[in-house]
C-alpha cells in the first residue's frame, strides 16, 4: 500500500486548508486510517482517524471541532479539512493506514505504532 499525501502550504491564522491522502496498492475497505502531525522537536501526534467501511470518524481533542475527516470511496482518498487554523497547528502532517483496524474501535487506535503504512508527509505552516 502506498500513500501520497498533499495539500500543505502557508495559510494565515484563521485561515483554511485541505489535505489529501491517496491510497493505492492492495487498499480494502476493512482499514482505518489517520492523520497524525509532527512540530519541530515534537513527538508525532494524532490528529484523527476514519473508518474507511463506514465512514464514522474520532479526533483528537485539540481539533475542537475545527478540522474533519471524509473519504472519497471511488477514489481510495482520504482528506482533512482544516479550519480556524491556529498557528500551533504548523507541522508537518502524515496519513496512515492500519489493514486490519476495521473491527476495533476507534479511540483504542490512535498509536502510531498501530499504523503500518505511512505516507511521506505535507507541511502545513500557519502564519500569525
Amino acid at each position: 500500500v502506498q500513500l501520497q499525501a498533499s495539500g500543505g502550504g502557508l495559510v494565515q491564522a484563521g485561515g483554511s486548508l485541505r489535505l489529501s491522502c491517496a491510497a493505492s496498492g492492495g487498499f480494502f475497505s476493512g482499514y482505518v486510517m489517520a492523520w497524525f502531525r509532527q512540530a519541530p522537536e515534537k513527538e508525532r501526534e494524532f490528529v484523527g482517524n476514519i473508518k474507511w467501511s463506514d465512514g464514522s470518524t474520532h479526533y483528537h481533542d485539540f481539533v475542537k471541532g475545527r478540522f474533519t475527516i471524509s473519504r472519497d470511496n471511488t477514489r481510495n482518498t482520504m482528506y482533512l479539512q482544516m479550519n480556524s487554523l491556529e498557528p500551533e497547528d504548523t507541522a508537518v502532517y502524515f496519513c496512515a493506514a492500519d489493514p486490519s483496524g476495521g473491527p476495533f474501535y476507534l479511540p483504542y487506535l490512535e498509536g502510531p505504532y498501530k499504523y503500518d503504512y505511512w505516507g511521506q508527509g505535507t507541511q502545513v505552516t500557519v502564519s500569525s
